[in-house]
């Protein structure tokens, strides 16, 4: 397949195939002309790199899911962290979208003499505070 078909079959543009090809996550087999030209196999190692993708991992983690020889090879260890990882996330955006849409709802006159929304800002305060002191080197 050439790269217009690959891109056409996976929705993965041209430019972008070049990319995966320069950092090593795909290869081409070839050339007609001034096109690339890639095996069939390559629509599931970009579906493998969509997949990633999604789930958040890095284009360098992803390339460490694949051995030498082309095959998947997927560390256990490195999803049950990213699984962990989400869990925080979707925890931290649970509670922002709650806490949303009581200031949505509120029947304060304002925000600012609700005290939920009050608690809300300290909390927000003293969790940007921790991580500043967290990363003190960190241009913010």
């Amino acid at each position: 397949m050439d790269i217009t078909e690959v891109a056409r079959r996976s929705g993965v543009a041209a430019s972008t195939l070049r990319f995966y090809e320069q950092k090593g996550l795909i290869a081409s087999i070839g050339r007609r002309g001034l096109r690339r030209v890639f095996a069939p196999g390559v629509l599931e190692r970009l579906a493998m790199i969509a997949l990633g993708r999604a789930a958040g991992f890095s284009l360098q983690e992803i390339a460490l899911m694949f051995a030498p020889d082309g095959k998947v090879r997927i560390d256990r260890q490195m999803l049950a962290a990213k699984a962990e990882e989400l869990e925080s996330t979707i925890g931290k955006l649970s509670t922002m979208r709650d806490h949303l849409r009581h200031a949505a709802a509120c029947t304060a006159p304002s925000h600012m003499e609700c005290p939920n929304f009050r608690r809300y800002l300290q909390s927000a305060a003293a969790r940007k505070l921790t991580e500043t002191k967290r990363r003190p080197n960190r241009q913010r």
